[in-house]
């Protein structure tokens, strides 16, 4: 079900070793410190392939990501906001990623923009719990979520290319 260009991707993603949650105070630095290396791993690997294709950061807690993802299709960039917050029960339940400004324009995504991981993504979580973390989550979940949805929203015309600086309409 995973191409081998996705495996080899995801067989360089360090792996979390820590279950911990927000709750779990001094392993949940522990789990972010993990978090923290297998992103900036993730977006090492990605610049180094020239596919880099999204910008998080987060609250000093590490319980809320924001940032920007985007999507490069017939040449044309679409950049959107991302973003999550860490449930209560991490790593056991995945975090619920968000594109506020998506939201209502498919059937796969869910109320807020929140896109949906249901099928394809939470049972291979669910395998892997606490192994997987937020960059697993981009690599496994949003990403392949927009290589689907956004051409096929652009085909519709539910979205339309902005030229930088050009105000949406």
């Amino acid at each position: 079900m995973v191409d081998e260009v996705r495996r080899k991707e995801l067989s360089s993603i360090p792996l979390c070793r820590t279950k911990a949650g927000p709750r779990d105070k001094e392993l949940w630095v522990q789990r972010l410190k993990e978090e923290y290396q297998a992103l900036i791993q993730y977006v090492q690997n990605s610049k180094a392939a020239d596919m880099e294709w999204f910008r998080l950061e987060s609250n000093k807690e590490g319980t809320k990501w924001f940032g920007k993802c985007w999507y490069i299709h017939q040449m044309h960039k679409y950049e959107f906001d991302v973003e999550f917050d860490i449930p209560i029960t991490y790593p056991t339940t995945s975090p619920e990623i968000a594109l506020p400004e998506l939201d209502g324009k498919t059937a796969k995504m869910y109320r807020g923009g929140k896109i949906c991981l249901t099928d394809h993504f939470k049972p291979l979580w669910a395998k892997n719990v606490p192994k997987f973390g937020i960059a697993h989550a981009m690599s496994l979940g949003l990403a392949p979520w927009l290589a689907v949805e956004i051409p096929d929203l652009v085909e519709k015309g539910v979205i339309t290319y902005q030229e930088k600086g050009s105000t949406s309409s």
